[in-house]
């Protein structure tokens, strides 16, 4: 398959999954700068046509519509952090319920460990502008995710199977964190055990069997 291939895969997989809806955008490194999918796109049917090339100023390289309005957001992260080759933004519920109540991301389960301590940049403001980008990438820093205020979430990796995982683990462990809390205190994993977590489970093999494990469900559908 190829990047626009895995690209649309990548968010008619978050699309079945409910971590974006009508809103939302991944994209991958390219040559010319990104590919992304069209802003007036229909997520739960996106095909590699439905994906543009763009370069890190917007302007469309290659495709038949415009990037989304928060292009800005991807083109920053590009930008300052080389090592990135794929980046999701959704709105998640579950992660958005604590960033809307202030209630800090806790690790509650192994594989959300993996994004763990996740940094809450603090307006729902939309990523579409230099000046917003830069003040994301701020809070981002090295890490692998960050949330949004009352707004969503974002995950970067080295491709975009990383990306999709990370953003499906952020997802889950808060989920399960929301859950846990109609009970009562969740159980936090302590450093030891996020890095022994860390060790075992950040594995191109897992990310990939992941990713294989939502694809072969959206498939059945």
């Amino acid at each position: 398959m190829s990047d626009k291939d895995d690209l649309a895969l990548c968010l008619r997989m978050l699309e079945h999954l409910g971590i974006i809806d009508f809103n939302g955008h991944a994209s991958i490194r390219s040559e010319d700068g990104m590919f992304i999918n069209i802003g007036s796109s229909q997520r739960s049917r996106l095909t590699a046509n439905d994906i543009c090339t763009v370069d890190l100023e917007g302007n469309l390289v290659e495709g038949a519509g415009k990037p989304p309005l928060e292009f800005h957001l991807h083109a920053g992260i590009y930008r300052d952090r080389p090592e990135v080759g794929a980046i999701v933004h959704a709105h998640p519920q579950w992660s958005t319920y604590l960033t809307m109540t202030g209630h800090a991301y806790a690790p509650v389960f192994a594989q959300g460990t993996l994004v763990h301590p996740v940094p809450v940049l603090g307006t729902p403001d939309s990523i579409n502008s230099p000046q917003m980008s830069a003040r994301l990438n701020g809070i981002l820093a090295d890490r692998p995710a960050a949330l949004m205020k009352s707004h969503g979430a974002v995950t970067v990796g080295a491709d975009i199977v990383e990306a999709f995982v990370l953003i499906v683990y952020l997802e889950e462990n808060a989920r399960r964190q929301y859950m846990a809390m109609q009970l009562g205190t969740p159980y936090a994993f302590s450093e030891a055990e996020i890095e022994a977590a860390l060790k075992k489970l950040w594995t191109q093999g897992l990310f990939r069997r992941t990713w294989d494990h939502y694809r072969a469900k959206l498939e059945d559908t």
